[in-house]
């Protein structure tokens, strides 16, 4: 029996969700690598505890990181739970793709500090995943 299963934008989509935390660190790291530690520059020995030290957008850059990481369960959840269901593919593929952009959108506020306006992205982000996994549901 020939394997018909194949990778759809939804799928691409949760290894995007994957990676945002990672553009996240980076964009709190930037600037610093190679720069002495003793001038604030980035420790590979201690990453995290620099990364606490941090202030202003370098310190929400690395907020954005774990709210990254928070929301990863259940957009993964979501979405292969809605596959698992029967849905259609194209719609969890649309919905998939504004939860990533909206995510993007969220992150570059959170950076910004533009708090309130981040606070309804973050909501709507969680209203578009919250419809991928109940899209699948009869």
């Amino acid at each position: 029996m020939p394997n018909t299963a194949h990778f759809t934008i939804a799928n691409w989509c949760i290894f995007i969700a994957c990676v945002l935390p990672i553009v996240c660190a980076g964009i709190a790291k930037s600037g610093m690598f190679g720069r002495p530690r003793r001038e604030g520059g980035y420790d590979n020995a201690d990453p995290r505890g620099w990364l606490a030290r941090q202030a202003d957008w370098r310190a929400r850059a690395n907020s954005a990181q774990a709210n990254s990481f928070e929301a990863l369960p259940f957009f993964i959840a979501a979405v292969l739970a809605a596959q698992q269901m029967g849905a259609t593919q194209s719609i969890i593929d649309i919905l998939a793709v504004v939860f990533i952009t909206l995510r993007i959108i969220y992150i570059a506020m959170y950076v910004a500090d533009l708090a309130s306006a981040r606070t309804l992205v973050w909501i709507t982000a969680f209203a578009v995943n919250a419809g991928i996994l109940f899209f699948g549901y009869r």
